[in-house]
């Protein structure tokens, strides 16, 4: 079973590809066709020293397969966002870290296609 369909608004979760995640909340699933209408908050990039946190809070909401969400776990979840919420919120938007959010999600899609093509 699909566990994905399950998911509640409000719940976080997390996009993951390569070395980044994008935590995401959850404001609706849209059953009737496996989508996930979530809120972005932030992108991680993982590398070996502190991860790197790009504030997504002001980017455009996203509706994708649920399939490709997890759902994220609380103790992943605190420390990241508290160090998002340490930062002051910026007045304007972030068009690099809206850059950022369009590359990792144009890299997510090829690859969901991909794996689609093959029969996944």
């Amino acid at each position: 079973m699909d566990t994905s369909l399950d998911f509640q608004p409000g719940q976080i979760v997390s996009l993951n590809h390569s070395d980044r995640n994008l935590y995401a909340e959850v404001i609706q699933v849209v059953v009737s066709r496996q989508l996930c209408w979530v809120r972005p908050l932030f992108l991680v990039a993982f590398t070996e020293e502190l991860p790197l946190i790009t504030d997504l809070r002001d980017a455009s909401d996203l509706l994708w397969p649920a399939q490709l969400f997890r759902p994220a776990l609380d103790t992943e979840v605190i420390t990241l966002w508290s160090q998002v919420l340490a930062k002051e919120p910026k007045s304007e938007p972030d068009l690099a870290a809206k850059q950022q959010l369009h590359q990792f999600i144009q890299q997510v899609w090829q690859r969901y296609q991909e794996g689609m093509g093959n029969g996944e």
